[in-house]
């Protein structure tokens, strides 16, 4: 069922692509506005702190990053008028039934938009344009031998600081239309809206004061707001802005029409090969430039991957997610995705993110997890320790062999954690046939395209919700 991340079991919320300025999906500013945006914050609120900056980040950082990342202009009804003014209360904390709370378009077009596409695959190989993220059969290299694996022209993101977007625009809620609940959870619930400047639609996460402070997830919700500020790429939601009021947390973010992965994947039990193999390298490419910016994300799930109209994947809900230079102890994250390190109470770094990615591949190809039993965290947790693998016929034996190198407890042989870090995952034999530079472009076809109404909002692909009884916007003390 789709759900919204941050609001579920193992959920994930909604929004949509906006990773360049050629389809902004996104709220626009008025060229007029120069000024630098002020905190919404209150001065006088003590419950979600504006993020702490460093002297050396601020002064070097600040100039390059308001040109290089305020919102697209908007080109809706000719105008560039956009909610106005800035975005800095915190938002967002991750929770439900089946997460832990944190204690401390191409040329060829084989897309047919149905289940149908992800069980008879078309033939990638003989395909006349070669376009399907995957090379013909004469160019890929034999997988037993490692050596003839090709040259990767893998993309350049290695950023060498790790600046904040300030989101433009003083959002308030008269700046929307709320049309209808996307999902729903403990924390609140998240709307889809149209924006009254350029008439284009977002997926408004609104999360309540009272229950993020009772679950003790005031940390993680401003670490979410955090990370989203400082990350831009194709593959991860974009954050346009927040506000909030007396009661409430606002969050603009991107509506991703497509909804999630979770849910194709239940209606297909299992992903081919291909199509496993397709989601898992844009996860990969996502990961390649979070560990980049020393951003452990700790919660890679498919609840929490949402897919675009054309198909291709946005990584939401950073609830769990938080800069990490070396090391860190906290317990979170989804039982059956937790690393042995997290599990045993050891301090873990960026690694735990390609074990989560191996259980994603496995669950994809086997339409379960490695360590599932009767649902139980405990047994879950027990397996976890032990370690024990079984490995369906069915799956490919070069998956087979990059899973056994990712869901390993011995962090010596670990792929993503060795000297190569995400390099030695995108040289593996299994992804030899993936164009890494082509694919950071989405210039290949996903292997399912959602069948949903681009850009007019069309929300079809979630369930429908009972409607917030209580009104937003309320003023007054904060509660």
């Amino acid at each position: 069922m789709p759900t919204l991340g941050f609001l579920k079991k193992k959920k994930t919320k909604d929004s949509t692509g906006s990773e360049n300025n050629n389809t902004p999906i996104s709220p626009t500013v008025s060229n007029n506005t120069a000024s630098s945006i002020s905190p919404v914050l209150s001065r006088t609120s003590n419950l979600f702190a504006e993020p702490e900056t460093t002297a050396s980040n601020t002064s070097a950082n600040t100039s390059a990053t308001n040109a290089a990342t305020s919102p697209p202009p908007g080109s809706a009804g000719g105008t560039n008028a956009a909610p106005t003014g800035s975005s800095t209360a915190p938002m967002n904390a991750q929770q439900g039934g089946g997460q832990l709370q944190g204690q401390d378009a191409s040329s060829t077009t084989h897309n047919v938009p149905s289940i149908n596409n992800l069980v008879n695959q078309p033939n990638y190989a003989s395909s006349q344009h070669a376009d399907s993220g995957y090379g013909s059969a004469a160019e890929r290299p034999n997988n037993n031998n490692s050596s003839t694996l090709p040259a990767l022209n893998l993309p350049q993101q290695k950023p060498t600081s790790n600046p904040t977007r300030e989101t433009k625009g003083k959002y308030t809620l008269t700046d929307f239309q709320i049309s209808r609940t996307l999902g729903t959870g403990s924390f609140g619930r998240v709307h889809l809206v149209q924006s009254k400047h350029n008439s284009r639609f977002y997926a408004v996460k609104v999360l309540k004061k009272a229950q993020v402070v009772k679950m003790k997830q005031v940390e993680h919700t401003n670490d979410e707001r955090r990370m989203l500020q400082r990350c831009r790429h194709p593959f991860l939601v974009t954050l346009w802005g927040t506000w909030q009021d007396s009661k409430n947390l606002y969050m603009v973010m991107d509506f991703i029409e497509g909804g999630e992965l979770f849910s194709l994947l239940r209606k297909s039990q299992r992903f081919p090969n291909p199509v496993a193999k397709f989601y898992a390298a844009e996860v990969t490419l996502a990961l390649d430039y979070l560990h980049s910016m020393n951003i452990i994300y700790r919660d890679l799930k498919p609840e929490n991957l949402l897919l675009d109209r054309h198909g291709h994947l946005k990584i939401t809900d950073f609830g769990f997610a938080k800069e990490v230079p070396d090391i860190t102890w906290t317990l979170c994250g989804t039982p059956d995705y937790l690393a042995p390190e997290v599990v045993s109470s050891k301090g873990y770094n960026k690694s735990v993110d390609w074990w989560s990615l191996g259980i994603l591949i496995f669950e994809m190809l086997a339409g379960f997890t490695p360590f599932w039993d009767s649902g139980s965290p405990l047994k879950i947790y027990e397996n976890i320790l032990k370690g024990r693998v079984k490995y369906p016929p069915y799956i490919h034996p070069d998956a087979q062999d990059l899973l056994s190198r990712l869901i390993t407890a011995d962090l010596s042989k670990r792929l993503g954690n060795l000297h190569g870090g995400s390099k030695d995952v995108m040289q593996h034999a299994w992804f030899a046939e993936v164009t890494w530079d082509r694919l950071s472009k989405k210039d290949i076809d996903a292997p399912y395209v959602p069948p949903v109404r681009g850009g007019v909002g069309d929300a079809s692909l979630f369930d429908k919700y009972p409607e917030e009884t209580e009104a937003y916007g309320q003023s007054g003390a904060d509660e």
